[in-house]
């Protein structure tokens, strides 16, 4: 898929997703300079990671969310979690509002509440440059000794057993790594074969590691990450209008070019 047929289709469901938002979008709420808590892992590169220069998160989240907060006048205090205390660290109200590329499953709606998608992706697989064993899931799963790597908890996760291996995600085919960066680190050593990633994961690694990794095979099943927000939340409803907004006047587009790299073909 190219970069551009990409956006296409990812601007595309972010208009039929935030539709229902549209009234809303012109006259935004203005919420007094309220303080709101975010926060993300700083281990998802390029939706949030820490900047080598200044020591300071950023990313498109960041720069997203910012951008919501300005537009509804809210004051941002910015937190740093692991991910597997995340979500459950929103459900009980020690922070507002979550995200680190943060897929909306129904599971996860029991528990929060999400914002309208702000971000659709597929999940790609991402190998070593010089990998020529396999080249799509079945030819992964058809050799017993591969391995992937996957996150504990995240829809990587399950969709590796899922998608890529057709079993359960208990597979012992499936090592576990505390974060998506220690997967790509494990798949540059060598320690594992394939490790699945979204597109503005795998367009990170691939830029940050030229001539390093590559893409195989066609995406599989895409996901729609929204930000997360304790059930109930009175603020779902102006991020909602903000977000439709920034898709109305561009701001969305603009966040993509700034941050998303294009994808070279994946390799046959």
């Amino acid at each position: 898929m190219s970069s551009k047929t990409f956006l296409t289709r990812r601007l595309f469901a972010l208009a039929v997703a935030l539709a229902s938002c549209a009234a809303g979008a012109q006259a935004l709420p203005d919420l007094g300079g309220r303080k709101v808590v975010a926060v993300t892992e700083n281990a998802f590169p390029p939706l949030n990671m820490l900047d080598p220069r200044t020591g300071k998160g950023v990313g498109w989240e960041y720069d997203c969310f910012n951008e919501v907060a300005r537009r509804l006048h809210l004051v941002v205090d910015w937190r740093v979690s692991s991910w597997d205390v995340m979500i459950e660290s929103i459900r009980s109200g020690q922070f507002d509002v979550g995200m680190d590329g943060i897929s909306v499953t129904d599971e996860r709606r029991s528990q929060v509440d999400f914002s309208t998608p702000y971000m659709r992706a597929p999940m790609l697989m991402l190998v070593r440059a010089d990998e020529t064993r396999f080249r799509d899931p079945a030819s992964f799963r058809a050799n017993a000794k591969l391995l992937a790597g996957a996150q504990p908890g995240t829809t990587g996760f399950y969709a590796t057993g899922r998608e890529l291996l057709g079993t359960p995600s208990t597979s012992p085919r499936i090592k576990l790594f505390e974060t998506y960066g220690a997967t790509v680190q494990a798949l540059r050593a060598g320690d594992v074969d394939v490790v699945l990633s979204d597109t503005t994961g795998a367009s990170a690694n691939l830029a940050h590691f030229p001539g390093m990794f590559k893409i195989v095979g066609a995406p599989l099943p895409g996901e729609d990450y929204g930000f997360i927000l304790k059930k109930g939340s009175p603020l779902k409803a102006p991020i909602d209008a903000a977000l439709a907004s920034m898709v109305k006047d561009g701001t969305i587009a603009r966040l993509d070019s700034k941050w998303l790299k294009p994808l070279p073909p994946a390799s046959k």
